[in-house]
């Protein structure tokens, strides 16, 4: 492909490429994300290809490997297009019928997914439950385009709100635009991303850059990795934009070493965006010049961290600074610097496409747009949810999510994080939105959402999350360092059974100081877990140290396993599986415990179909 020199060569272009595949051939549209890629999708595609050769069928049927779809627990899926009809848990096996099926055009039954309480197989895509409420904007090409192809993302339209930017906008315009929309960031910090850029254009400093902060180091979050892997030009068109905005000639991608395939489709995409003038020197036949590179982290969560993003960018070790001056000022390399995360950056091509009042007019007044969140725990359809803000927890976890499998009861949910809080079942009617998460005593963070249920024990949930915390500290404050640590003795002294009953306050004290004291988001936000699980499950705390009792039964110390001998079958199953011999008791007979030889690892209780063994 020749370099676009021109504006008006773009748009000749996008249409050539639209006519040219209007009408033309049936798409299979296979996951290729991490997620499916774990679930063998790479061996659906084999077999999908074999078939469609063997079958003569290359200039009927496309075979396309998409980004994620977001709904994991089907994985691996597959959408027959145009007719969206969706395929879950796909096996190589299946390739054969599903090629048949698109011959006789008859959706293949057995593959199609059935609704839990209805018991209906549902054909067309929209129409699963785990897409009806959501409003997939950003992620709207992810599962449609070829990310190593940069001929489908123009067949959508792709790169024309930049020119749309360069043709019809000034600098100031686009950033007064994204103002206008009410963009806030989507990395955490919820701010607003027009006051961002302005700051950064306004510095006189000729050298300016933008960053892309797709270090992203939230267990069970991967919003910003899937749209790497699935989208990455959607990434690439937003921060195109915002460069032109602010002056900027020169961007970084951050992103984390464990994102191999985010990294590699990057790679291709930004390869494929020089080649078509899209990156480099003056871009579109503009005076416009801007390019960008990748810049891999080394797995540090602290990292994210804007400052010590950058100095990890430089070379240093990856610590935060205190910003006595904002980043906008002096930022990489002591020069203005506009950094965004990746969810930020793909919003940007929507607004400047369709406008910020149009932008505004979904979400709240105050969190405007939509959010992506990793939907994961105990939680039937685990995956990635792109709703409108404002959308309650009650719509994400029991309409998008399905509820608590096995019938078990909601206990809570985590937002935002290793430094969110968990919000009870009484916030299920909370709108999820910047403000009214941080009110709760929890965070919209990143979108990393946490479904727990009656088997949580809060303390121990707490526990985890302040090991976490101080393992990623980077040392630097005495605060975040020694108080986490000792934040974590006492969580551990109470889950052993060992709680005292000052225990409590000295969390309280301990966290406030935690807090004031930290110079980075990491520090002041790493209490949350036990802050909030302090003021909404008090009591379970309460119970360890009094009762020396774990309501949830899952510290070790504090519960023993029984087996009720009325429900007992004497199937063995329990002594079968148990690893430390603990289970004795003849043929035909109800079993029993030797508690002194118990190692608490519930194995029996996991295998017993007869729910005989009890935990005390």
């Amino acid at each position: 492909m020749p370099r676009l020199k021109a504006i008006g060569e773009l748009e000749k272009l996008h249409g050539a490429i639209t006519a040219e595949r209007r009408g033309q051939r049936e798409t299979i549209g296979l996951c290729g994300g991490t997620g499916c890629l774990a679930a063998e999708s790479s061996k659906v595609n084999q077999a999908l290809r074999a078939e469609i050769e063997t079958r003569g069928l290359a200039d009927q049927v496309e075979l396309r490997l998409t980004g994620c779809r977001g709904f994991c627990e089907g994985g691996p899926v597959v959408e027959i297009r145009p007719q969206e009809i969706f395929y879950v848990r796909v096996k190589p096996e299946d390739a054969g019928e599903i090629l048949e099926g698109i011959r006789t055009g008859k959706p293949v039954e057995r593959l199609l997914y059935v609704h839990p309480v209805t018991k209906e197989a549902i054909v067309n895509t929209n129409e699963i439950p785990f897409y009806k409420k959501q409003r997939r904007l950003v992620f709207r090409h992810s599962g449609l385009v070829d990310p190593t192809n940069i001929r489908d993302y123009l067949a959508l339209g792709g790169y024309a709100a930049l020119a749309k930017a360069l043709r019809d906008l000034t600098p100031g315009e686009v950033i007064a635009e994204i103002e206008k929309s009410g963009l806030r960031g989507r990395g955490g910090g919820g701010f607003p991303t027009g006051r961002k850029w302005r700051s950064t254009r306004e510095s006189q400093e000729k050298v300016k850059y933008v960053i892309c902060n797709a270090d992203e180091g939230d267990p069970g979050a991967f919003m910003d990795r899937s749209l790497l892997e699935g989208d990455p030009h959607y990434v690439i068109e937003g921060m195109i934009i915002g460069a032109f905005a602010i002056g900027a000639a020169q961007g970084v991608v951050y992103v984390r070493q464990e994102y191999p395939l985010a990294v590699k489709n990057l790679s291709v995409a930004l390869q494929q965006a020089r080649e078509y003038g899209l990156l480099g020197t003056n871009i579109l036949g503009t005076d416009f010049d801007f390019d960008i590179r990748i810049s891999r982290g080394g797995g540090a969560f602290v990292c994210g961290e804007s400052s010590a993003l950058i100095a990890s960018i430089e070379g240093k070790p990856g610590e935060p600074r205190a910003k006595h001056v904002h980043m906008a000022e002096s930022g990489l390399w002591d020069k203005p610097t506009c950094l965004n995360n990746v969810e930020t950056w793909g919003n940007v091509p929507l607004i400047i496409e369709r406008g910020a009042d149009w932008f505004a007019a979904i979400g709240t007044k105050k969190s405007t747009g939509t959010k992506v969140f990793s939907l994961v725990g105990k939680i039937q359809n685990t995956g990635l949810v792109e709703v409108p803000m404002g959308v309650t927890l009650r719509e994400m976890i029991f309409e998008i999510g399905g509820g608590i499998p096995g019938g078990r009861r909601f206990k809570a949910v985590q937002t935002g994080g290793p430094s969110g809080g968990c919000l009870p079942e009484s916030a299920l009617d909370l709108p999820v939105d910047f403000d009214s998460l941080s009110e709760a005593g929890a965070m919209m963070g990143s979108g990393g959402m946490i479904v727990l249920d009656q088997d949580t024990c809060m303390v121990d949930f707490a526990r985890y999350f302040l090991n976490f915390l101080r393992d990623e500290s980077c040392g630097k404050c005495t605060a975040c360092r020694e108080g986490l640590d000792v934040m974590y003795q006492i969580a551990s002294d109470i889950c052993a059974g060992k709680g005292q009953a000052d225990h409590l306050t000295q969390l309280e004290e301990i966290s406030e100081a935690v807090r004031d004291a930290s110079m980075c988001a990491l520090g002041t936000t790493s209490v949350n877990p036990v802050m909030s699980t302090l003021r909404y499950f008090k009591e379970e705390y309460e119970a360890h140290i009094r009762e020396h009792r774990c309501p949830a039964g899952v510290c070790k110390a504090l519960i023993t396993y029984r087996i009720d001998p009325e429900k007992c079958t004497a199937c063995l199953l329990c002594k079968k599986n148990c690893s430390s011999g603990a289970i004795t008791g003849e043929k035909k007979k109800p079993q029993s415990i030797e508690q002194e030889k118990c190692i608490k690892c519930g194995a029996c209780r996991d295998v017993c179909k007869a729910e005989a063994v009890t935990v005390q």
